[in-house]
């Protein structure tokens, strides 16, 4: 059965809070693996390889719910918690707590029924080994284990046998692995007995809910992110493979293929007539135009997201800021044509709003009655609009290109003084 992809974002407080639940859902079965990523905001490795299970995996049997950036303002900053840390408020918070409706709300999408299983994605510091062996790799160490409150859970249930599934888990990771000291192992917090600070924590308010809850924890010690997202997804596949939930990938788990996809930033929409390809773009746009206020901005990649400065808009994927958006303001005209067309190479070509379109040699945009176009980059004395003029990459200023190549000039069009649409112009 053709498992299908839906993308939620709930803002009701009453509800889950104004987290990011994407479902992966099939009609098959309730068994439903629950993964939440970026509880902590400077533990990268858990939050890309959760962006990576939602947008490259597609499940083909049983239910896969991701949350992928939990703390979505302490991932921005790239720091671990900036109210506290969110993983030490499942017990007792204030009702002041700034992570209040945000730890409420995954509290409630823990509880629901239909999840059967919860993976809480980290990246810890150093190698865990049960005999100390150095400043890095040493019982007190985190990195490289599936952490588990106890062994089992009281109540008997499908996934109870918590130390069970870890081990089998860890001893399938360690077949993998891209060297030999990256290898996994079980750390049991014991944490009813033996750990009051892992009683404040998410696996724990799950297991003592009877949910299985475990933690995944790769190294902040590996060389490189990939590396890190590498091991996540090899720990969430064999999960998967457990709770029998069937699924395929886009790509081929290696480090290579991960490098890639990582670097790919997908596309942001402002406003459903402006397209931009960020994984390419400079670290800043000017004279964007958009709306005063009310603007929508849409984003391929989970992790995509915008923060208004001042007058400045900065677009990031994860901790990364992408690119800075510098407005120039603009009401948008609702009575727009859908299509426009371009001459490329000689050749008419007919494009729909926010289009990309290819050039060898040169382009022109064909005159179109009421409308007035503006090629970015373009300036020729005296004209207000730059329609039917055959224009080539010499004839375009570099520095209000959109990419670091200089190859891609943004075409807009505008209507009686308002904004309708931007195209973008690729050279070859």
């Amino acid at each position: 059965m053709k498992s299908f992809l839906l993308f939620i974002i709930l803002f009701n407080l009453s509800l889950y809070a104004d987290i990011q639940l994407i479902k992966k859902e099939n009609g098959d079965s309730n068994t439903t693996l629950l993964v939440i990523a970026g509880i902590h905001g400077n533990e990268p490795g858990g939050y890309y390889a959760a962006s990576i299970l939602a947008t490259h995996y597609n499940i083909t049997s049983k239910n896969l719910w991701i949350v992928p950036n939990l703390n979505k303002e302490s991932i921005l900053r790239n720091e671990r918690g900036i109210h506290g840390d969110m993983n030490r408020k499942f017990s007792v918070m204030k009702e002041d707590d700034k992570d209040k409706a945000i730890v409420e709300g995954i509290k409630k999408i823990i509880l629901e029924k239909k999840v059967s299983l919860i993976l809480n994605l980290h990246d810890g510091h150093g190698f865990y080994r049960k005999e100390n062996q150095g400043t890095v790799f040493n019982p007190t160490a985190w990195g490289q284990t599936c952490v588990i409150d106890q062994c089992k859970l009281k109540q008997e249930q499908a996934y109870g046998n918590l130390n069970e599934i870890a081990l089998q888990v860890k001893n399938n990771i360690n077949k993998k692995l891209l060297k030999d000291h990256h290898s996994f192992d079980v750390k049991n917090t014991n944490t009813q007995y033996e750990d009051e600070m892992m009683q404040l924590s998410l696996t724990y308010f799950a297991v003592t809910n009877n949910k299985p809850a475990f933690a995944i924890e790769t190294s902040k010690n590996l060389s490189t992110l990939s590396q890190k997202v590498f091991y996540q997804l090899l720990a969430i596949e064999e999960y998967m493979k457990i709770m029998k939930i069937q699924y395929d990938r886009d790509f081929n788990l290696n480090d290579k293929e991960l490098r890639k996809i990582i670097n790919n930033y997908g596309n942001l929409s402002i406003n459903d007539n402006i397209s931009f390809n960020l994984s390419n773009i400079k670290k800043s746009l000017r004279f964007i135009p958009i709306k005063s206020r009310s603007n929508r901005f849409s984003f391929s990649h989970p992790l995509g997201e915008i923060r208004r400065v001042k007058d400045n808009f900065f677009v990031y994927v994860g901790n990364k800021r992408v690119t800075t958006l510098q407005p120039q303001y603009f009401k948008i005209s609702k009575n727009c044509q859908e299509t426009n067309f371009f001459v490329v190479d000689g050749k008419t070509v007919e494009a729909k709003k926010t289009s990309e379109i290819y050039v060898n040699d040169d382009f022109k945009v064909t005159n179109s009655k009421n409308y007035r176009v503006n090629v970015i980059g373009f300036s020729k004395a005296g004209l207000k609009d730059e329609s039917d003029i055959k224009i080539t990459l010499k004839d375009l200023d570099a520095k209000y290109a959109i990419d670091k190549e200089n190859k891609i000039f943004r075409v807009e069009f505008y209507k009686d003084n308002e904004f309708c649409s931007m195209s973008l112009v690729h050279f070859k």
